[in-house]
């Protein structure tokens, strides 16, 4: 798959840089402790395995079920799961523009949103895809500046911009990468009240 080549590439290039958050790099010993691993499987051992964690599982089977009261005993949390992202593998880097203009044909309302240090979904690349929609709507969409967001953990300091036209919306996270929650938690909190208007 193209994707994975590119991946390989940019791995090679700029000695482990993370490409879900340009700002860290794996250290030598996690590249060589996953050696003889075929693509997905390092992609997971090198990104998703660091996210996965005891208390995270705790919160989820625990407080978070409680509190939704809705997920069936038999159901448990786990993060992402491995047969997951293989059997997706195949769709990477697959266009979905022409499913986001029917939804917001539609009337569906569609959120965008990305990390400005994420390398795989970029911020520009994710305009660039956006610039290209059918929807009528977009226009208007594209002559808007973006809109500064305070992060709500340093009052006056941006932490977001956001566009908003009609049922789009798009929102660009400052110093974070692909895990938006996980670098910046109340940003991330802020944006899901504002999807969702409660803030």
């Amino acid at each position: 798959m193209y994707c994975f080549v590119l991946f390989l590439v940019f791995l090679k290039n700029t000695n482990g840089v993370n490409f879900y958050n340009i700002l860290t790099q794996s250290s030598d010993e996690k590249l060589t402790s996953s050696a003889g691993l075929d693509f997905i499987s390092l992609q997971k051992h090198r990104h998703i395995r660091p996210l996965h964690s005891q208390s995270l599982s705790q919160l989820m089977n625990g407080p978070i079920r409680k509190k939704l009261g809705i997920i069936p005993d038999n159901v448990t949390w786990g993060g992402q799961a491995d047969e997951v992202f293989t059997n997706m593998a195949q769709d990477f880097m697959k266009p979905v523009v022409d499913i986001v203009d029917q939804l917001l044909t539609a009337g569906v309302k569609v959120t965008v949103y990305n990390g400005q240090l994420d390398l795989i979904v970029d911020t520009m690349g994710q305009e660039l895809w956006v610039k290209q929609l059918k929807w009528e709507g977009i226009r208007n969409f594209n002559e808007l500046k973006w809109t500064p967001l305070d992060d709500p953990a340093t009052p006056g300091v941006t932490g977001a911009f956001c566009k908003t036209f009609k049922n789009f919306a798009f929102y660009w996270i400052l110093k974070a990468g692909h895990m938006i929650p996980s670098d910046q938690g109340p940003m991330a909190l802020q944006m899901l009240k504002m999807i969702t208007q409660q803030a």
